[in-house]
C-alpha cells in the first residue's frame, strides 16, 4: 500500500506480521489484537508499532501506548471519521511516535489528517490509482486555515476574523 507524508510519496520501514509472530523484524506492525503477546516476545532493540481500528477506548490504548513506535489508525471508509477524532485524542496524551491514517482516504482530507496528528497516510492501491500523489499534495496547499480550534499552527478562520473585526474598530 502506497504511503505519504507532507513532503509526498515515501518507503515504509514497517513491516506487517501474521498475528503476533513478529521474528526478527526491526519494525514489526501488528493488529491491536495480537499486539500483547508480540509485546511480550520482542527484543530490546525491535520497534512495534499497532494497527488499530478506529474504535479503540483510549482507556485501553494508555496501557501500551508508550511501547509503540507507530500507532496506525484503521479508516474503513473516508466518511467514517472517528479515526481524526482518535489520532487528537494519541496526541493530547502524548504519544510522541510516528501517527498513521490507513485506509481510502481522499486528497480533500489530507491537511486535516496533518492538522490532526497524523505523519502520514497509507492509502489502499485501489485509492493510490485514482488520487496520484501529485493530486495530494495540490489538496495540501489548497487549505491554509480551518474552522477548529487547536488544529494547525495558522490559527482558525473564526478567530482571524474576530481579531480583524477587532483591529478595525479600534483603528476607527
Amino acid at each position: 500500500m502506497p504511503l505519504l507524508d507532507r513532503h509526498g510519496a515515501k518507503a515504509d520501514l514497517w513491516t506487517r506480521s501474521e498475528g503476533a509472530a513478529i521474528g526478527n523484524l526491526s519494525h514489526a506492525l501488528v493488529a491491536w489484537a495480537a499486539l500483547p503477546e508480540a509485546l511480550a516476545q520482542r527484543s530490546r532493540d525491535q520497534r512495534i508499532g499497532a494497527v488499530l481500528p478506529n474504535t479503540v477506548r483510549m482507556s485501553e490504548l494508555k496501557l501500551v501506548m508508550r511501547q509503540l513506535s507507530l500507532i496506525a489508525i484503521g479508516f474503513p471508509s473516508f466518511a467514517d471519521g472517528r479515526g481524526f477524532s482518535l489520532a487528537r485524542l494519541i496526541r493530547n496524551h502524548g504519544f510522541a511516535g510516528s501517527l498513521r491514517a490507513s485506509g481510502p482516504l481522499i486528497p480533500d482530507q489530507f491537511a486535516y489528517a496533518l492538522a490532526c496528528g497524523f505523519d502520514e497516510v497509507e492509502l489502499p492501491q485501489e485509492s493510490a490509482a485514482r488520487q496520484p500523489v501529485e493530486q495530494w499534495l495540490t489538496a495540501l496547499g489548497r487549505i491554509s486555515h480551518g474552522y477548529q480550534r487547536g488544529y494547525g499552527d495558522s490559527g482558525n478562520i473564526l478567530d482571524r476574523r474576530r481579531a480583524a473585526r477587532l483591529k478595525h474598530a479600534a483603528a476607527c
